[in-house]
């Protein structure tokens, strides 16, 4: 018998919970064994509950970065995916520094949410391709930008910075490959050399120093 993904949900809106709950229980090998409205449900439910992944309104109250914190530290087992409306991107990088998987917006999909609950359950990090899209402009728009590109990664090669950048925007090997024109074995080697070069331990932690270095315009793809 296949092992299901025991699942949690803290989120003090009722009809939003429901709403995720529903969509999870939809999938034959998730189950949602608890649910919460507060940092304390949060905390409470990864001690006694442990499930395999929690998943937490970044604003709900007593503080989602607070909860993911706690749980990181007394409960690390559990793996945190925080939900957000986009309103605080500090907040959001904040908690993935504080031991959250990964990030999802609040407006995506049903298909979307299930397929980050399983990349997580599965030790991979999510980040929602939207948002990551969002922290892009954020980061590259103000008015100290230079007028031309310079070498933000000197410590990557050009098709590693493109990786990399396509690795910010939320793509998945094989995605990268296909846009690249590369075998997906062939992505995931330079993705082990990129993190291993702007020394980061995973997908998340790469996308959020991508997006620390990034000013002005994207770089080319071509």
């Amino acid at each position: 018998m296949q092992h299901k993904i025991r699942v949690a949900v803290v989120d003090d809106h009722p009809l939003y919970r429901d709403g995720v709950i529903f969509a999870l229980e939809s999938e034959p090998d998730i189950e949602v064994v608890a649910q919460g409205e507060t940092a304390l449900d949060a905390f409470q439910i990864a001690h006694d509950q442990a499930p395999d992944v929690l998943l937490l309104d970044m604003n709900m109250p007593g503080g989602g970065v607070n909860a993911v914190a706690k749980i990181a530290q007394r409960c690390p087992s559990v793996k945190t995916l925080m939900l957000t409306v986009v309103d605080d991107e500090d907040e959001v990088r904040n908690a993935l520094r504080k031991g959250a998987k990964g990030y999802l917006l609040k407006g995506a999909s049903s298909s979307e949410l299930v397929n980050a609950v399983r990349l997580i359950n599965k030790g991979q990090n999510y980040v929602s391709p939207s948002f990551a899209a969002q922290l892009i402009m954020s980061r590259g728009t103000g008015e100290n930008a230079p007028s031309e590109t310079l070498k933000r990664f000197p410590e990557l090669s050009d098709r590693e910075e493109q990786i990399l950048m396509l690795i910010l925007q939320g793509l998945s090997n094989r995605l990268i490959g296909d846009e690249l024109g590369l075998t997906e074995k062939t992505v995931k080697g330079y993705v082990t050399s990129v993190m291993e070069k702007l020394q980061v331990r995973n997908r998340v932690e790469a996308a959020m120093a991508a997006a620390e270095r990034v000013s002005g315009r994207r770089p080319s793809l071509k």
